[in-house]
């Protein structure tokens, strides 16, 4: 009997214990997980998707977060993960555990009162012809800008109190979805065509289109027989016209608009000399531009723009189809194309100004000789 009663008592002490420690850990444990769970209706898109989720996180609602998100100058807070063939109704999780910036953590988000949206950027999947299947962002003709590409769909800006401490879910219904493109309309000046690449589609086993923005020289439709040199402008992907062409006067204080006035004023003008200005528009499924050449990651776009779109302009517009009378100039990745395209095809242009171009080569990559140096995360130095 006096063995049972000790054996009893040594089992509840022990429960006790037990509890205490378990009790403990609770108090040391979150009380809650930060998380955001992402959906989308059928009544938006019927079928499953295959993408990248995103959750964007501002102070202000002057504009929508995902409009403020993911910019070189400046960007709100959003954090991304990949989904696969998520269903419609079914919810995708970005936690304290998914990347983002800034900062790199949700725990790191301040508690306070935020502007959140959701987003998600469906990818397409491309059968390429040599041999690899990828999932990867189609452009839709906006530049390959993620949080503005039509088809992506979105949900309402919700206003929320966010505390790290305390911990949150907050559900986000993508209900609405990004329209096409408005192309600007062509003008008397100003004309815009877009046409299937066969060598690019081939290759992406989808079909893949070029571009082009042209601005008509003084007196082209006054003259009909007349022909005129051409001046291709390179750069990243842009519907705007050359030089920020526009005929009104601008109201607003913005020196960019007031250049492009100027510059009709000069075009307009009767000693200007009288050329096409032509920029090119040939977007891939990894950025807003291809490089103009081509590789075996993103495919022949320095063929397709030789022997598909320069054909279709000088076949349609009055452009003089000779080596001298096509010029190339660009600045910073315009300036690595006009460039390379000059030096690849010495005898199909006439010369290229090339400004401020992107590294030619890899002796000073950013502050990197890469063939030396034994590591790029930071300069040797003797000091």
């Amino acid at each position: 009997m006096k063995n049972k009663k000790k054996l009893f008592l040594g089992l509840t002490v022990f429960l006790l214990v037990l509890s205490l420690t378990f009790l403990n850990v609770c108090q040391k444990a979150p009380s809650s997980q930060l998380q955001f769970e992402i959906s989308f209706p059928q009544s938006v898109h019927q079928e499953d998707i295959t993408g990248r989720v995103f959750v964007c996180i501002s102070k202000t609602n002057e504009e929508d977060p995902r409009l403020q998100a993911g910019s070189w100058r400046s960007s709100v807070p959003f954090y991304g993960k990949d989904v696969k063939d998520l269903q419609p109704g079914k919810k995708a999780v970005i936690d304290e555990n998914t990347l983002g910036y800034p900062p790199e953590s949700l725990k790191e988000i301040p508690e306070g009162d935020y502007y959140v949206q959701g987003l998600l950027h469906i990818y397409t999947q491309f059968n390429r012809a040599d041999g690899h299947t990828i999932w990867a962002p189609k452009d839709h003709w906006e530049g390959q800008q993620f949080n503005r590409s039509p088809g992506n769909l979105y949900s309402e800006t919700k206003k929320v109190h966010l505390d790290p401490q305390k911990g949150y879910q907050i559900e986000l219904n993508l209900d609405k979805k990004i329209p096409p493109v408005e192309v600007p309309e062509d003008t008397q000046w100003v004309k815009r065509i877009k046409i299937k690449s066969e060598l690019l589609s081939k290759f992406w086993g989808h079909p893949m289109h070029l571009g082009a923005t042209i601005l008509l020289p003084k007196g082209y439709k006054e003259n009909p027989d007349a022909h005129y040199p051409v001046h291709y402008r390179q750069g990243h992907f842009s519907l705007r016209a050359p030089y920020g062409f526009r005929t009104e006067k601008p109201e607003e204080e913005n020196r960019w608009a007031q250049r492009g006035y100027e510059f009709y004023k000069e075009w307009t003008s009767d000693d200007f000399p009288r050329m096409f200005i032509i920029t090119f528009q040939h977007p891939c499924p990894y950025f807003d531009d291809s490089y103009a050449v081509n590789s075996k990651n993103c495919g022949p776009y320095g063929d397709a723009l030789l022997t598909e779109l320069i054909p279709y302009l000088e076949e349609n517009f009055r452009i003089i189809s000779k080596p001298y009378a096509r010029v190339l100039s660009g600045g910073s990745t315009g300036g690595w194309e006009s460039l390379a395209l000059q030096v690849f095809h010495p005898d199909f242009f006439g010369g290229a100004w090339s400004f401020c171009p992107d590294p030619i080569d890899f002796r000073y990559y950013i502050l990197t000789n890469i063939y030396e140096e034994e590591n790029a995360f930071f300069k040797n130095s003797d000091g």
